[in-house]
């Protein structure tokens, strides 16, 4: 009797700890905005591979979003964050590696192949942008999943004296990173300027493992 109570227990425990606590980032904020551009055939592949427009995280980040947005409410008045992507089931990133692998684009998406691979596939990255105080879009000098060097942090300053940024649209861009950051305490990635990694590389794969679960799960509220 007692090896089955122990048995059954322990059961439960691990099917427990392997089951992703996972927020939608709708119920964080009300103010938050949505864009999600895989529900729709706006993006870079050209084809909607998301069933629906939703943004989920782990309930980990969720808390580090909120911070952010307290951060800009704090510093920035009249900023709220615009999601473009969240957690992404990894089969998509396999079907967005198949489009760019073997072209001048691949270095912008995430080998799957690899040990880490996107950490979009943990849900703990954000794709995120702003809006104004009058609810639109700023402008980034890009749009969110542009595949090119204008996206690249490390190269704004040169792009602003050859004039392809302007100063106000580098601004932006600070205001971002500055929320995310010093507020969310999110990491950058040089290639992308609207991606931000909650945990990278071995500290991630110590927290999370790589999910594939349908963005259509249900989530306790």
């Amino acid at each position: 009797m007692f090896n089955l109570f122990f048995i059954t227990t322990f059961l439960l425990l691990t099917q427990a700890q392997a089951s992703p606590q996972l927020i939608d980032v709708a119920q964080i904020d009300q103010r938050f905005n949505f864009d999600i551009v895989y529900a729709t055939p706006n993006n870079f592949i050209k084809e909607k591979v998301y069933p629906l427009a939703r943004c989920l995280i782990r309930k980990e980040v969720a808390g580090m979003l909120q911070k952010a947005q307290t951060y800009l409410d704090a510093h920035h008045k009249g900023y709220t964050l615009l999601f473009k992507d969240c957690y992404r089931p990894e089969h998509v990133q396999f079907k967005m590696w198949e489009v760019v692998k073997n072209t001048p684009q691949q270095k912008y998406v995430a080998n799957p192949n690899t040990k880490t691979g996107s950490v979009h596939n943990y849900a703990a990255a954000v794709d995120v942008t702003l809006t104004d105080k009058t609810g639109h879009e700023v402008d980034m000098g890009t749009k969110h999943d542009h595949l090119g060097a204008l996206s690249e942090i490390r190269y704004e300053e040169k792009h602003l004296k050859e004039g392809k940024l302007t100063h106000a649209q580098i601004a932006h861009r600070k205001i971002l990173r500055d929320a995310m950051t010093k507020g969310g305490k999110f990491k950058t990635i040089r290639t992308e300027w609207w991606h931000f990694d909650a945990w990278q590389g071995q500290e991630l794969r110590r927290r999370y493992k790589k999910l594939d679960i349908p963005l259509t799960v249900k989530i306790s509220k």
